[in-house]
């Protein structure tokens, strides 16, 4: 099956800022595409999410003001900016796209998602 690749991920300090990619060796990534992270411990959460349709852009609430996703047509790629990064950001990041092929992220982080990649570790400490 097509899996998505993650990368970016690392050790920071609070305050601090990564940035995280997404690919997808293969086939082009003309899909909504959401971000997901889970913890130790924690239930897996959706981030963050953008359309392919019109560019729409969706964010948990904890994010809101401090992540942004975006696309890049011509690396074919997702990416995730995480600014003023916080202890409680740490968790393994990963992506999928939504449904099979929808091209808009939905309503809510419940849904079917898709060709998940491996996941890239995320750790905020002092």
């Amino acid at each position: 099956q097509v899996q998505l690749v993650e990368s970016g991920g690392g050790l920071v300090q609070p305050g601090g800022s990564l940035r995280l990619s997404c690919a997808a060796p293969g086939f082009t990534l003309n899909y909504a595409v959401s971000w997901f992270r889970q913890a130790p411990g924690k239930e897996r959460e959706g981030v963050a999410c953008i359309s392919s349709s019109d560019g729409s852009t969706y964010y948990t609430d904890s994010v809101k003001g401090r992540f942004t996703i975006s696309r890049d047509n011509t690396k074919n790629t997702v990416a995730l900016r995480m600014n003023s990064l916080k202890p409680e950001d740490t968790a393994v990041y990963h992506c999928a796209t939504v449904g099979r092929g929808r091209t808009d992220c939905g309503s809510s982080w419940d849904g079917n998602f898709y060709n998940w990649g491996q996941g890239t570790q995320v750790t905020v400490s002092s």
